[in-house]
């Protein structure tokens, strides 16, 4: 016989859950890291350039001097979310599990640099409201057109040929950001100029040097 409550499968907001504490407190990580943790959130269509962007962006902060890490939509879809498809449900539930890594990563000081077509606005308010003041929404922007001329994978060629269900921008909706802090577009500028835009805006909202 044990004391151990049984497994629960409610909410976190079930009496068997509690929340614990840490001892090393936000300002103490900003302090060691050199600078404040946050999210930067790349939203955009298939081919948009997000996972481009976010790899560079990545490697250009790393190599600054930031606590930078990414997260890209295909990666976790082979670990954390490999049970999940892509209907509407599992959609939400997708980016929801990734806006709360996200907090986490951010939490522990480090810059995050998440890469998902995330389509819906409500899914981005979730992510947004998760991260707090860090979150800043990157609109990667591409037009239609210019994703399907980009598309190597060759997947919007089988969505328009019905062999991929709810495909985004096809046969499901993309809801652009109506307010976001930053707009890259791509249809009108380099990979180069793209990811230099982004290092500038971090410098500037993620300042180094922080004691």
């Amino acid at each position: 016989m044990t004391d151990t409550p049984p497994a629960s499968s409610g909410p976190a907001s079930s009496g068997n859950v509690t929340r614990v504490e840490h001892r090393v407190s936000s300002e103490s990580r900003r302090k060691h890291n050199g600078h404040a943790g946050g999210v930067l959130w790349f939203t955009g269509l298939s081919a948009s350039g997000k996972s481009t962007l976010a790899i560079e962006t990545e490697s250009r902060l790393f190599a600054a001097g930031y606590q930078a890490y990414m997260l890209d939509g295909d990666n976790l879809r082979h670990g954390l979310n490999s049970d999940l498809g892509f209907s509407p449900e599992d959609r939400v539930e997708n980016i929801r599990r990734v806006g709360a890594l996200a907090a986490l990563f951010a939490d522990a000081g480090m810059v995050v640099i998440c890469a998902f077509i995330s389509p819906y606005r409500a899914d981005r308010d979730l992510a947004r409201a998760a991260a707090g003041s860090g979150f800043h929404e990157v609109h990667i922007k591409a037009d239609l057109a210019t994703c399907e001329a980009r598309d190597v994978k060759g997947l919007y060629r089988r969505a328009r040929a019905g062999e991929i269900p709810d495909f985004t921008g096809i046969s499901a909706p993309y809801e652009p950001p109506e307010t976001c802090e930053l707009v890259i577009d791509t249809n009108q500028n380099s990979v180069a100029a793209s990811a230099e835009e982004i290092f500038r805006y971090v410098k500037e909202k993620f300042p180094l040097g922080l004691v």
